[in-house]
């Protein structure tokens, strides 16, 4: 038996699958020639990006709204991806966009989202940035009493009343940075209702880590309750923001349970150790828009918020991406190591960012060999091209249907969520992948690469 047979018939040696959801019209592309192709044109690793499914999750969080009899916008969470793509999308759409910085701000208003159209979150705001928010009219998060004091100053220093949400702390999480505790929100309050010259008080958000949405249905039922108080003091409030935490379900409940169940060190390479309790919940039962029919469920939400005629307002940003887009690396380097190999690709473990939060990407990665694949199955780790031992894009020792070689691909699924730019760094000189558009209306597939309209 060769080296490499030993190698692949170590397959045992495998940390338990952890297949994506099956995506037929990504498989369809994924398995043409056009990721081999881009691959070689653009000569190191990239993201690929599908506008349509951004469109496709946007509209089920408003059919949820719509179904349950309740006005409300949706925000997407600039953060989560700084594609160009999704900012074209909701500049043509109406869409809102939730950004919580200067950059992000230009940035969105630079792709034609109007100003009113945007939310503008985030703590402790530079005076430049709420200067900006306050000529644009966009809708301002106030965090904390001397944020509200500099949102005054800046309106009457551009004579433009500022429109704000003020932010409450919420009950359920109060050691959360983020928020107003129940005594500031009363100054706040009595602040706002003396200078309505400068400050128009269109209701209540809060920052609620998690994805329960029992929480959060309770906290929007508090913040409805804030509302009648606020218009009982002459304020408007007549919204609500109940922030992000919509799960993706990225994988099936049989697949995540036996993954957890099974999952120890030796299933890594390094024999490294992850807390579970790290890893993000990459099955979750209610996910996307049926959270926000869970929520809108919940304490009787919906009712509430038609019976006080409350608008809610939402900022997702994972869900929003949910299947739109993935990540793909060339292999440039196989070896064997005691009943495993480790397979070096052409990018580093900071194009995949779950390894901030001490974890890494869950769902395997799919093997694209140029070739037709023969051999045995084969379990491998994922390394990066980067001279660093941490420098890891995949600990787990994956199971590949055969020894992947140079220059196959390798397709992570599901990443345009948080993964592709997080925690992207040019470490080492290596170049930032690039993201490629994929249009496939008409029955064609084309690309461009991801740019602002105005370059």
């Amino acid at each position: 038996m060769t080296h490499a047979a030993g190698a692949a018939a170590g397959g045992s040696a495998g940390a338990p699958p952890l297949p994506a959801h099956p995506d037929p019209q990504l498989d369809a592309i994924l398995h043409s020639a056009l990721p081999h192709e881009l691959s070689y044109a653009l000569g190191g690793p990239f993201h690929l990006l599908l506008p349509e499914r951004f469109d496709a999750n946007a509209a089920a969080f408003d059919s949820a709204l719509r179904e349950a009899g309740v006005e409300g916008r949706v925000y997407y969470a600039k953060k989560a991806n700084k594609a160009a793509a999704w900012m074209d999308r909701c500049a043509l759409s109406g869409r809102g966009v939730d950004v919580a910085s200067a950059g992000e701000l230009r940035d969105a208003l630079g792709h034609g989202v109007r100003g009113e159209h945007i939310v503008v979150t985030g703590p402790a705001k530079a005076g430049g940035l709420l200067r900006v928010a306050v000529l644009q009219g966009c809708l301002i998060a106030v965090d904390a009493l001397d944020e509200l004091e500099s949102v005054l100053a800046q309106a009457r220093a551009v004579t433009r009343p500022a429109r704000v949400l003020l932010r409450r702390l919420p009950p359920v999480q109060p050691h959360s940075r983020f928020g107003l505790d129940a005594g500031e929100l009363e100054t706040a309050l009595a602040r706002c209702a003396q200078a309505q010259d400068a400050v128009v008080v269109e209701g209540f958000s809060f920052h609620l880590s998690g994805y329960e949405p029992s929480l959060r249905a309770a906290s929007a039922g508090e913040l409805v309750e804030l509302c009648l108080k606020a218009r009982a003091m002459g304020l408007r409030a007549d919204r609500i923001s109940i922030g992000g935490g919509f799960a993706v379900d990225y994988t099936d409940t049989g697949h995540w349970e036996s993954f957890l169940r099974e999952q120890r060190p030796e299933h890594y390479h390094a024999g490294r150790s992850f807390d579970p309790a790290d890893f993000y919940p990459y099955h979750s039962p209610v996910a996307g828009a049926d959270a926000l029919r869970t929520i809108l469920a919940g304490d009787g939400l919906a009712g509430r918020l038609r019976e006080a005629g409350v608008k809610l307002l939402l900022e997702p940003g994972r869900a929003l991406l949910d299947r739109a887009g993935c990540t793909v690396f060339r292999v440039q380097g196989v070896k064997d190591r005691g009943g495993y190999g480790i397979v070096t690709v052409d990018g580093s473990s900071l194009s995949l960012s779950e390894q901030w939060f001490n974890s890494e990407y869950l769902p395997d990665p799919v093997l694209l060999p140029r070739h037709e694949p023969h051999g045995e199955p084969y379990a491998a780790c994922v390394g990066g091209a980067t001279c660093l031992e941490s420098d890891m894009v995949t600990w787990r020792k994956v199971r590949f249907p055969t020894r992947p070689a140079v220059g196959d691909l390798l397709v992570y699924p599901n990443t345009a969520g948080y993964q592709m730019d997080s925690n992207e760094s040019p470490f080492h000189e290596l170049p930032l992948p690039p993201k490629v558009v994929l249009d496939t209306a008409g029955g064609t597939t084309r690309w461009r690469l991801d740019r602002h309209p105005l370059a």
